[in-house]
C-alpha cells in the first residue's frame, strides 16, 4: 500500500479527505514557517542555506538561487550544480521537479507538477506529474511549465512561453501553447 507521498509522486488522485492528508499539511506548514527566512536572506550563500532546509538536501556551491522564491511543498525538488534561479520563481512540485545541471530558470518562471480533476465532484483533490528539465537548458523570463513535461537537454524556452508538452532537445519553443520555434545546431 501506497503511503501518501508516494501517491503524489505517482500521479495518483488524492482526494482532499484522503486519510493521510494531514501529512501533506504537516510539510506545506513547515514550508510555510520557512519560507520568509530564505526570501529574507541577504546573500546567495544564505538562500542556498535556507532552501538545502526546505528541501531536505544541500545545494551545490556552484548553485545560485536568487529571492524571492516560492514553493509550496519543497520536499521533492532536486537542484544540480552550476544552476541559476532568478527572481520571483514558484516551484509547485508534489509531483517533483529535477532540474539537472548547468540549467538556467529565468525570473517568475511557474514550474507546476500539481492539477485537478475536471470532475466538479473530485476537483478538490490533487494530480500530480513530475517535471524534469534537462542539463543545459534554459527557461525564460515568465514562462510556465506544467504537470509533466520534460524539456530537452540544451533546449530553450521563450520567455512567456506556456508549455503543456514534452520540448525536444536542441530546440526553441515559445508562445501559448508553446511549439517549436527552431533547432539548435
Amino acid at each position: 500500500m501506497k503511503n501518501i507521498f508516494e501517491k503524489l509522486k505517482a500521479g495518483e488522485l488524492v482526494p482532499l479527505n484522503d486519510p493521510e492528508f494531514s501529512e501533506i499539511d504537516a510539510v506545506v506548514n513547515r514550508t510555510l514557517a520557512l519560507s520568509p527566512a530564505l526570501n529574507a536572506a541577504t546573500g546567495t550563500d544564505e538562500v542556498r542555506v535556507k532552501l538545502s532546509e526546505i528541501i531536505g538536501s544541500p545545494l551545490h556551491e556552484t548553485t545560485t538561487i536568487f529571492a524571492p522564491f516560492y514553493t509550496n511543498f519543497g520536499r521533492f525538488i532536486e537542484i544540480g550544480e552550476h544552476v541559476f534561479i532568478n527572481h520571483a520563481c514558484s516551484f509547485l512540485e508534489m509531483g517533483g521537479i529535477v532540474l539537472e545541471n548547468h540549467v538556467l530558470i529565468g525570473p517568475k518562471v511557474n514550474l507546476i507538477t500539481e492539477n485537478h480533476p475536471l470532475d466538479p465532484v473530485a476537483r478538490r483533490g490533487i494530480l500530480c506529474k513530475p517535471i524534469l528539465i534537462k542539463r543545459n537548458a534554459w527557461i525564460g523570463a515568465g514562462a510556465t511549465i506544467l504537470p509533466g513535461v520534460t524539456i530537452g537537454e540544451n533546449a530553450v524556452v521563450a520567455a512567456g512561453a506556456v508549455v503543456s508538452k514534452n520540448v525536444p532537445g536542441n530546440t526553441v519553443v515559445g508562445g501559448i501553447p508553446a511549439k517549436v520555434i527552431r533547432t539548435i545546431p
